[in-house]
């Protein structure tokens, strides 16, 4: 079923962390291609302010979420969401999406908001509104591909797959302001951290494919935010060579100005990683969730996943990573 022409206030549920919003970016650009009027508002997370911002193109406001039960990503604050709903119920939105996930939890919240029309994915057994604009979940693919799948579904042309993240002068100023003793494309970049522990990399393993860019000719640019100093440290620690560490020292922009000039990129699966793919820069990515093939940059010969779950040989992911630096060496493979 395709949704009326006539939407006017459009407002998009998604209330993940960063590589889960820039997963839903090609999308949002094809919604806003198909309503170029349109007021469209995210309610999200609230980090996620600093995403409609940089992405103003396709964002026009910002609503915070508090938090519902059964949703992991913040504590439930009964109080705060008796707050929240009359606001929403007064937004009066033509048109909710639910870009959530399945929907097993938030289909049947969005329905308190009181809007027009209700849209997004659905789960057998589970509560969707019976109109036409539910689409069955895709367990399976590309997180980019499920959600331009379901714009196909409301009717609304995909505008491409790819990534984007859009640099500003206040990024490259922060980045210049840290003075680092680098040249674009001569140093690589090593984000070891990851929100969650049990899905960061060893820090040894990262350690000794740094040593190995290192011995190559590049310079090395530790990543990471202050929450994940005791891993970049031990990455440091263990390292033979001597890396540059950012550690704490970078918003989110000045890191992806940093890998948007890196030769490489050697990351977790985490928000990075989508940084990377959408500025095009080469990258290695370990990805320790289990699901590779949902969350790995589309692009396969620039960006080299490795499923350490079902595959967690080192000694493959050092042969990957030389294969990498080799073709950057040799000029086959091009950063843009």
């Amino acid at each position: 079923m395709k949704l009326p022409a006539n939407i006017r206030k459009i407002a998009v549920f998604r209330a993940l962390q960063l590589g889960d919003m820039l997963c839903v970016i090609p999308a949002i650009r094809a919604l806003r291609r198909a309503f170029p009027k349109a007021e469209i508002t995210l309610l999200g997370l609230p980090w996620a302010k600093w995403l409609t911002e940089r992405f103003d193109n396709y964002f026009d406001r910002f609503i915070h979420f508090p938090g519902f039960p059964g949703l992991p990503e913040q504590v439930f604050d009964a109080a705060k969401f008796a707050e929240f709903l009359p606001v929403m119920q007064r937004q009066e939105f033509d048109l909710v999406l639910q870009m959530q996930g399945s929907g097993s939890v938030v289909n049947p919240m969005i329905e308190l908001f009181g809007t027009k029309f209700t849209a997004g994915f659905c789960i057998e057994g589970h509560y969707a509104p019976d109109n036409g604009l539910f689409m069955p979940y895709p367990a399976y693919g590309s997180e980019i591909d499920r959600h331009l799948a379901l714009m196909e579904f409301l009717g609304i042309p995909s505008q491409g797959n790819e990534l984007e993240f859009p640099l500003t002068a206040t990024d490259l100023q922060e980045l210049n302001c840290l003075g680092l003793d680098i040249e674009p494309k001569r140093y690589i970049c090593v984000h070891p951290g990851s929100r969650g522990v049990w899905r960061q990399w060893p820090a040894e393993h990262f350690a000794a494919l740094a040593d190995f860019c290192f011995e190559q000719g590049y310079k090395v640019v530790i990543t990471g935010t202050r929450d994940e100093k005791t891993i970049t440290s031990d990455v440091i620690r263990r390292m033979g060579f001597e890396a540059i560490d950012t550690t704490g020292k970078t918003s989110i922009g000045a890191v992806a100005a940093l890998i948007s000039d890196a030769a490489l990129l050697i990351s977790n699966c985490t928000g990075v990683s989508h940084i990377a793919a959408a500025l095009k820069t080469p990258s290695v990515v370990i990805s320790m969730d289990g699901e590779p093939n949902r969350w790995r940059p589309i692009n396969k010969q620039l960006h080299r996943t490795i499923n350490w779950l079902q595959l967690p040989d080192f000694d493959l992911v050092f042969r990957v990573t030389a294969e990498l630096v080799n073709q950057l060496d040799a000029g086959v493979l091009s950063a843009h």
